[in-house]
């Protein structure tokens, strides 16, 4: 099962639309949708997670937009959408292909 995190700063305007991605990234693969929650701004978070901007999902431990950077500035993530717009969240559909690509790996499939 893939591992699922999102990280978030508490008061980002983002973070219940993200848990929305996710639900709807779950349900399109077929899993319970169960993930691991960080806040950035908490100390008992992993180092990992105070490093990303709010929100972020990550899917084993890679983020879901393709970023390979993280860094210490709060800041909220901005995300190019799938029609070349800009967005608070990752598409939905950016999530899926690293659960289900996960989820295939898993199996024995191959990716």
């Amino acid at each position: 099962m893939a591992t699922i995190e999102l990280i978030y700063d508490p008061d980002c305007p983002n973070t219940e639309s993200a848990r929305g991605v996710l639900r709807q990234a779950c349900a399109q693969v077929g899993i319970v949708a169960e993930w691991r929650e960080w806040d950035r701004s908490d100390a008992a978070s992993p180092v990992h997670a105070q490093k990303y901007g709010s929100p972020t999902i990550l899917v084993d431990g890679v983020d879901v937009a393709g970023s390979d950077t993280a860094s210490d500035v709060k800041a909220c993530r901005v995300y190019r959408t799938a029609d070349g717009r800009l967005g608070g969240v990752p598409d939905v559909a950016d999530v899926v292909r690293l659960v289900a690509g996960s989820q295939d790996t898993e199996s024995g499939a191959d990716a």
